[in-house]
């Protein structure tokens, strides 16, 4: 009876033990939703984007505070090159990056099959013509010359440039492809003279004038401000160069995106852009 008895109150034990390590196991499963519910919310509130250094990555830290506000938290990836944001993008590695224009974002689609679209618009990089020989546009002589970038974007954007200042007139329609046969008037026979546009800032002291990237020109200490003329912010190439904030396709509406597009285009960092830059980024907003 009593080896009964026993037999009974061991198998009672063995029971309840077994309840508790089941009711254990159920709270473990429990707290372990729990937990990647909470990280899945806190990743919520993390806005990643890729940027190159500059300017890019100083105008979003500009833009964390007000995000800060509204509960996120801004995370800034710097890259150095032009391919790695995008795919990063791509594979959902990012929630967004600011580095490129919108012309580059459209090839890059095109050429590798991406899916990724522009959110907002938020500055350009002016290119400027600055003089060599002849100190302004005025004292411009018949037959000077004009050293302008090889390759047939910057080469487009410079003719436009030459052409926003009344010194040439090109063909109807030719935009951001047009080259030097374009041009249809050219009243001070003007010799316009095409070179590799990483090479114009050396060239700049033999020639009278040369249309010059904004970051060939930052490179050589050239302050945009000391151009004689810039590219408009209304101009052809300032919609075409836009840079801007790309998502991948179906993103750009979300909470996140829109959090970060309002923070960057705030009067805050429209002030810095213009107090920062002066005029070599250009807010466009």
């Amino acid at each position: 009876m009593r080896s009964s008895f026993v037999k009974k109150a061991v198998a009672l034990v063995a029971v309840a033990g077994l309840a508790t390590m089941g009711l254990a196991g159920c709270a473990g499963g429990s707290a372990s939703s729990s937990s990647d519910a909470s990280s899945a919310a806190d990743a919520d509130k993390v806005i990643r984007v890729g940027a190159s250094p500059s300017p890019h990555a100083e105008i979003l830290g500009q833009a964390k505070d007000a995000l800060a506000e509204k509960g996120y938290e801004l995370d800034i990836v710097e890259y150095n090159d032009y391919i790695l944001p995008n795919t990063a993008l791509e594979n959902d590695e990012l929630d967004a990056n600011y580095f490129q224009h919108i012309t580059y974002l459209n090839d890059f689609n095109e050429e590798n099959g991406t899916h990724l679209v522009d959110a907002a618009g938020i500055h350009f990089e002016p290119f400027g013509l600055y003089a060599g020989k002849t100190a302004s546009l005025d004292a411009l002589a018949d037959g000077a010359t004009v050293a302008v970038p090889n390759d047939t974007t910057n080469e487009a954007r410079a003719l436009l440039l030459l052409e926003q200042e009344g010194l040439i007139k090109l063909n109807e329609g030719a935009g951001l492809t047009a080259t030097k046969q374009d041009i249809v008037e050219n009243p001070k026979n003007l010799d316009i003279q095409e070179m590799e546009a990483a090479q114009l800032p050396r060239v700049l002291q033999d020639v009278d004038l040369a249309a010059i990237n904004g970051n060939y020109a930052l490179e050589a200490g050239l302050n945009v401000t000391d151009a004689l003329a810039v590219e408009g912010s209304q101009s052809d190439a300032a919609n075409a160069y836009v840079n801007v904030i790309a998502v991948k396709e179906g993103n750009e509406l979300s909470e996140k995106i829109q959090a970060l597009v309002e923070a960057l285009t705030s009067e805050n960092v429209k002030s810095y852009i213009e107090s920062t830059y002066n005029g070599a980024v250009v807010a466009l907003f």
